[in-house]
């Protein structure tokens, strides 16, 4: 995966807190709705979270994506796991800083994560380097298939 975007109340904080947990900068994304910012990981694949003000929707566009205010909810589904070079410490240092729910959780005893709510309403999932070998040793597809052998629709996954 090279990019993701999400919505926040404050793009350019959110988009700053994101770089310093990625150990990258932030900088301001323009190309789609004024407001937008994006967090830099500098990792190999110039890793990228695009961060949208709250309520913007893509719509298909002539040229691509355009980007449109909508209403401004405050909850959804999108999260995705981060990696991070710092400690559980560091990182719930980070979230308390800033006034966000940090907090270590177990994913049905495979892996750990730091559930960060950004702004309260926005989770992602903090891997620390101990945390990333866990999560990587949990979800190979071999593992996954074998966890499930005995579901109905794991045939069909094939």
């Amino acid at each position: 995966m090279f990019h993701v975007s999400i919505e926040a109340d404050e793009p350019r904080r959110v988009a700053h807190v994101l770089a310093e947990l990625m150990g990258g900068i932030a900088t301001p994304f323009p190309p789609v709705t004024q407001g937008s910012w994006m967090a830099h990981g500098g990792d190999a694949r110039n890793s990228l979270i695009e961060v949208y003000p709250r309520g913007t929707e893509l719509h298909r566009g002539a040229d691509g994506a355009v980007g449109l205010a909508s209403a401004r909810r405050r909850h959804n589904p999108t999260h995705f796991a981060l990696a991070t070079t710092l400690d559980e410490a560091a990182v719930k240092a980070i979230g308390a800083r800033e006034g966000w729910h940090a907090e270590t959780f177990s994913r049905e005893g495979l892996f750990h994560v730091v559930e960060l709510w950004i702004e309260g309403c926005q989770m992602i999932e903090l891997l620390t380097p101990e945390m990333q070998a866990e999560y990587l040793d949990s979800l190979s597809i071999e593992r996954w298939r074998a966890m499930f052998a005995d579901h109905p629709e794991m045939a069909m996954a094939a």
